[in-house]
Order: structure tokens, then sequence, then C-alpha cells
């Protein structure tokens, strides 16, 4: 959703080093361009978790990489892994995150969205 600024990804599968890659690849051009992301939806029904402790690793880089330019994560899952996400990762983050079950897509696509007028 580039023009809303918000990017949602879809895991299918366990996480894999060169999905970070990839995904890199993808956001580092729209955010030299725009400065930051308004949002990111992580939008998955449960957490696949990662292929190797190498995934883990990069997965933790591009975190650490990018969070100070995403304003809002949407964790939207059913996933008991990814709904305590908020509570630990406030911890090292500077977006402000929020967990939505599953079938609250458009609530929290919403919630994303409220960001770009908070301004």
């Amino acid at each position: 959703m580039r023009e809303q600024g918000i990017l949602v990804v879809s895991p299918k599968g366990p996480l894999e080093q060169r999905d970070f890659v990839s995904l890199a690849e993808s956001v580092d051009p729209y955010l030299a361009a725009e400065g930051q992301l308004i949002g990111l939806m992580i939008y998955t029904e449960s957490f696949p978790g990662w292929e190797d402790f190498a995934a883990l690793v990069s997965h933790l880089k591009f975190v650490r990489n990018h969070h100070r330019q995403i304003r809002r994560v949407a964790a939207v899952t059913d996933s008991g892994f990814l709904s305590v996400l908020p509570r630990f990762a406030a911890h090292f983050v500077r977006a402000e995150i929020k967990h939505f079950p599953y079938s609250d897509k458009q609530q929290a696509l919403d919630w994303l969205l409220a960001a770009k007028v908070c301004r």
C-alpha cells in the first residue's frame, strides 16, 4: 500500500534469511525517498517461526536497522506468540505496536492509517 505508506507482510511458511534480504530490498528505496513507513501490518493466522538460527538473526538485524523508520506495527494474528509481541517489543523498538485478532484486519488497517493523520 505504497501511497498510504503501509507495508503488509503475510508469511506463509517458516521465515528464511532471504526473506529479510528481499524485504529490505523492497523497503529501503521507499524509506530513502519518504523517510518512514506509516505502518507495517504482519498478517498471518499463525506465526510460522524461523527456518533456522540464521533467519532469526536476519530478522533481528532487520528490526534493528528499520524500527526507527516505522511509526506503527499491527500484528494481525491469532498466534499466541505474536499476541504478546507488543509488550515484549516495546522495550526494544520505537514503533507503536498493537495486536489485533486475525479477523480484525480492517480495524488494524484503520489504526495504521490513523497514524498518518496524527503526523
